[in-house]
């Protein structure tokens, strides 16, 4: 499977290196590609009285761009702050059907929490959430094991608790459990 991982206006490139290297780690078979070239976060995604871009908007957008490239899977990678309607926030969101999903790093800085800074917890946030939400696109939904990267993440602490592999019920469900690890 090749996945496909493009940065949304700027985004560092130690972020998009972590990034490859999890997905490589955790989903078996993986082979990620940096691309050569930045997204531009789309304009009608913005709302002025949140301060927030809507995710679905860059969701089709990565969607026209993945039937262009040609990969298996596409993620963006942005450090601006998503939500989606119905919710405050979100560290993230997929569209399976299309084979791409999206992930905000701008709530995942320990400093945003009012904490120091702390780049491996950061780095290991983003690997987290590029995992789990790759692993929506393979038909994966949220998985009751709190420990599962699959689980669902209200809250940073959430995220923090999960570790950054799938559990045994949710390798069983991609037909990987006893074949790795």
């Amino acid at each position: 499977m090749h996945i496909g991982l493009i940065a949304v206006d700027e985004v560092d490139e130690e972020i998009l290196e972590a990034v490859k290297r999890g997905l490589e780690r955790e989903i078996p078979g993986a082979t990620c590609h940096i691309l050569p070239m930045n997204m531009r976060a789309p304009r009608r995604g913005y709302n002025p009285y949140r301060r927030q871009h809507r995710s679905e908007v860059f969701l089709e957008q990565l969607k026209t761009l993945r039937d262009k490239i040609g990969v298996d899977r596409l993620l963006g990678v942005t450090n601006l702050d998503l939500y989606a309607p119905g919710l405050n926030f979100i560290f993230g969101e997929a569209a399976p059907w299309w084979g791409v999903a999206i992930i905000s790093t701008h709530r995942l800085k320990p400093e945003f929490y009012g904490e120091g800074e702390n780049r491996s917890l950061f780095l290991e946030r983003c690997v987290k959430e590029a995992v789990h939400e790759i692993g929506h696109t393979l038909g994966l939904r949220h998985c009751p094991n709190p420990s599962c990267v699959m689980h669902f993440s209200n809250t940073i602490w959430d995220t923090d608790r999960k570790r950054e592999s799938f559990c045994e019920n949710c390798l069983k469900k991609l037909g990987y459990y006893g074949k790795i690890r």
